[in-house]
């Protein structure tokens, strides 16, 4: 199966207005940028974008959308994930009908399902669908459920669609021990901003990034410079995103980041419940973080390719 992407994948945000709707302008806005500074795939409606607060009919009226905007120009990938497999398989096949590419897919959260109720999971979705794919493990967002090795090398082994996974597991151990079980029957993708060249160095495909919201060119061009052969240049641009990137996560995501996108224009909008808006201290931490990074940016626009107009 050909890979869903090569680079960075946005985990793009939804806008909500203030009385909690979906801002649409707004989101068509956002997704146009991200086409513009060459974000390599669209993934809406994961964690980033909060659909564990929307309904299913919001989440795939989102999909939808999306889709139509980008218009084929690069691939949008649709979180489909629940911790009930009956919703995921009716998510994922609404997805498909709508014209999204690939599906992200989270491991069921709450039950904690032991590996072989993870395989069969898995495996009832597979059989649902004809698109690629992903599965998302993140043991943090899941009460400690984790796809081990051994599992993801059965469901690559025996699906006709699971071909890739996002892993924000921050095991760097484990994904080498799954590369060296999986190999090139499975493109990784890391779930960590701060983790993206170790990722590309174990054979990873790219990212799925949060820091993509306000920087896509910058986290393409990490990955690119990689892909070429500059290694330096692409570790450059990790270690000095790092410093923002710990600020992005200093409170629950997606609130920093959409207050980064807030304090930039993009307005985002405020997080649903229960998540709330970013507390004062947060800011205090978050508003440095973007003033050093957009300043290194600005000094350094021939490796890092951020619009101007997008800088703080």
């Amino acid at each position: 199966m050909a890979k869903v992407f090569s680079g960075a994948g946005v985990a793009l945000v939804t806008p909500f207005l203030d009385d909690g709707y979906v801002d649409w302008s707004q989101l068509r806005s956002n997704i146009t940028f991200q086409l513009e500074h060459k974000t390599d795939a669209i993934i809406v409606c994961g964690t980033t974008g909060e659909a564990s607060t929307m309904t299913h009919e919001e989440q795939i009226s989102v999909i939808s959308f999306c889709v139509n905007v980008v218009e084929g120009r690069v691939p949008v990938i649709a979180g489909t994930g629940s911790n009930c497999t009956r919703e995921a398989v009716e998510l994922s096949k609404k997805a498909q009908a709508v014209g999204a590419d690939a599906l992200l897919v989270v491991t069921p959260y709450y039950n904690k399902a032991t590996q072989e109720g993870l395989y069969k999971h898995y495996m009832e979705i597979d059989s649902a669908v004809s698109i690629p794919i992903i599965l998302y493990n993140i043991p943090g967002r899941t009460g400690g459920v984790n796809i081990e090795p051994k599992t993801i090398l059965r469901l690559v082994e025996n699906s006709s669609n699971i071909c890739a996974i996002k892993d924000a597991t921050g095991n760097i151990s484990q994904v080498a021990e799954m590369m060296s079980l999986v190999g090139d029957r499975i493109d990784l993708y890391s779930g960590n901003d701060d983790q993206v060249v170790p990722i590309l160095s174990l054979g990873g495909s790219g990212v799925i990034s949060v820091l993509s919201n306000i920087a896509p060119e910058y986290v393409h061009n990490m990955c690119e410079a990689y892909f070429n052969g500059n290694t330096k240049a692409s570790c450059e641009l990790q270690l000095k995103a790092v410093p923002l990137i710990k600020a992005l996560f200093c409170e629950v995501n997606p609130i920093p980041v959409k207050s980064a996108m807030n304090i930039q224009g993009q307005n985002a909008g405020d997080p649903r419940m229960p998540l709330t808006p970013m507390t004062d201290s947060g800011l205090k931490k978050l508003k440095p973080a973007l003033q050093n990074f957009f300043k290194y940016c600005r000094e350094n626009q021939d490796i890092t390719g951020n619009n101007p107009e997008h800088i703080i």
